[in-house]
């Protein structure tokens, strides 16, 4: 079957009738760390023509879609969305995994055989979508057009724009803390547009520094919202004497272009640039379909410090909502109204910080994953010295521990100690402490004795080059955190129950209550594009949500 219907007269797919109708754009939006309850827990606070009450007033909510895999990360959760796979067939187990083959700690996205472009930061842009085994629905879409549709990936994260952008993606652009610009590698291109370059050298963080950081609404509002805002456990971001709002931002001005990510303007910056590339690269106006991948890192940065019930969160999704509001109006202004289509959904959501629920009274707790790592190598030295009768020097029979999953040291192991003795007094040493609720040995995942659905998260996480030999679960409200803030990454609903949201050309209005989950969101755009979906998806179409 020829693949002409995508061109020629393709313009006129969203209006002809002789033709397959498509939208002229897709603007694919995650917001990093959003829980699916801030749509209705500040449902109040959003504006009637702004971005939220805009999506679930037009558009189509799907009020129960889950992560289905562990951990419910940043990295994974990207990749999730825009391959409709898992961890078990993308290969993404994580923002950070122990290779099993090169014995080596490795970021999802590093690839030191690129090089930076955009600044003089070296590390920064040494960034690929390499360590992704499968394609993504923007790939698809290359591919259906013969390469003749664009796609751009954009974030202030580097595995936000790198891997929604995909393999075959035009350009990718993230945030470089160090010089306060939006850079890319030269997986992508030699040399940054001229229109990135002008974008640069303005310098739109100091500008936004300028305004500091003041509450939108009534102090009032907060109040009534929120937790006190001065609390022992939130992070200081801005500086150790930086207790509360407002923030002073000016001091930053053209000295320290990292604190920005920990303000809602960091979503203001990524909206410039999301205009300036729709407007450089006429996207949405071409004969075939564009793809805008946007990925909001700020509310993650703002969550991980602050937590869901401070006054810092509460603001930034506000602001959000105004923000999304004002992308929406670009859009209707410069693609048209009803002629674009976009998704809205979280790479993961956000728990309440432990010791703000203890306050109350619920239950939870810390532990650090380099603490269980020292914990259990100092454990195992103890316990087989005394066992096997013999002195030996330190030995790190764990090789790492990252985001409750424990690998073995088996270039070690395998060859020099009882592997069998070392995994069971691992795990009964695990299952002695109280915020443990129980220990999966990976490899035998499918037969573990836990509730079904945790067992299929565990399956779905797993990967034998790039996951660990035992996933911990943890206790209700305990996360992997430092002494403050909060973190992500369990099974349980605050960290997996996300918002999904469609709107805009092809899309009925509506809300779904039945269980959905994120590996649906790419097959539900294959089958609104009428194009091949990703090639490890396993998610099936949402078809309540289409026309």
């Amino acid at each position: 079957m020829s693949f002409c219907f995508l061109q020629g007269n393709a313009q006129k797919t969203a209006t002809g009738t002789n033709s397959i109708q498509r939208p002229k754009l897709v603007v694919g939006i995650v917001v990093d760390q959003m829980r699916w309850d801030y749509l209705y827990r500040f449902y109040d606070l959003y504006k009637a023509n702004a971005g939220f009450k805009r999506l679930l007033g037009e558009g189509f909510t799907c009020d129960n879609t889950f992560v289905p895999y562990l951990p419910t990360v940043t990295a994974c959760g990207h990749t999730c969305v825009y391959t409709g796979s898992v961890p078990a067939i993308h290969g993404i187990t994580g923002n950070n995994w122990f290779d099993n083959n090169t014995q080596k700690a490795v970021y999802c996205v590093e690839d030191k055989s690129v090089q930076t472009v955009g600044s003089s930061s070296v590390a920064e842009g040494q960034m690929s979508p390499n360590n992704v085994f499968v394609t993504t629905i923007t790939d698809e879409l290359r591919l259906a057009t013969n390469f003749r549709s664009k796609v751009i990936g954009i974030s202030m994260k580097d595995r936000g724009a790198v891997i929604p952008a995909g393999h075959a993606a035009n350009a990718a652009y993230w945030y470089d803390s160090r010089t306060g610009n939006f850079i890319s590698s030269t997986y992508y291109m030699k040399d940054m547009p001229d229109f990135m370059k002008a974008f640069n050298n303005k310098k739109l963080v100091d500008s936004f520094y300028a305004k500091n950081w003041n509450t939108v609404l009534p102090k009032e509002v907060y109040e009534k919202y929120c937790d006190t805002d001065d609390n022992a456990y939130e992070s200081k971001p801005f500086g150790k004497d930086a207790l509360t709002m407002p923030y002073d931002l000016k001091q930053f001005q053209g000295k320290d272009y990292s604190k920005v990510t920990s303000t809602p303007y960091a979503n203001d910056l990524l909206l410039e640039l999301a205009k300036a590339n729709i407007n450089a690269e006429h996207l949405g106006k071409n004969d075939v379909t564009d793809f805008l991948a946007v990925s909001f890192s700020s509310p993650d940065y703002v969550g991980h410090a602050f937590g869901p019930n401070s006054w810092e969160l509460l603001d930034t999704y506000v602001r959000l909502d105004q923000t999304l509001g004002q992308l929406f109006d670009y859009l209707d202004k410069t693609v048209g109204k009803d002629q674009y289509t976009v998704f809205l959904t979280a790479d993961h959501s956000g728990a309440h910080i432990p010791e703000f629920l203890q306050k109350h009274n619920i239950p939870g707790g810390r532990w650090d994953d380099g603490d269980i790592r020292k914990e259990l190598n100092d454990y195992l030295n103890i316990e087989l010295n005394k066992r096997l009768h013999q002195e030996y020097s330190k030995v790190n029979f764990i090789s790492a521990v990252m985001e409750h999953d424990v690998y073995f040291n088996h270039a070690l192991l395998d060859s020099s100690f009882p592997m069998e003795l070392i995994q069971k007094l691992t795990i009964q040493y695990l299952l002695k402490k109280d915020i443990v609720l129980n220990v999966v040995d990976k490899h035998h995942a499918a037969e573990a004795t836990i509730p079904a659905k945790i067992r299929e998260m565990v399956v779905n996480g797993y990967n034998p080059q790039r996951s660990g030999d035992l996933q911990i679960i943890m206790k209700t409200g305990v996360m992997d955190a430092g002494k403050t803030g909060m973190s992500h990454g369990v099974w349980n609903p605050y960290d997996s129950h996300i918002p999904l949201l469609f709107y805009g050309w092809g899309i009925k209005h509506g809300t779904l209550n039945r269980e959905t989950y994120m590996t649906d969101i790419s097959a539900t755009v294959a089958a609104l594009l009428h194009i091949q979906m990703p090639s490890g998806c396993i998610g099936k179409t949402i078809q309540e949500v289409m026309k």
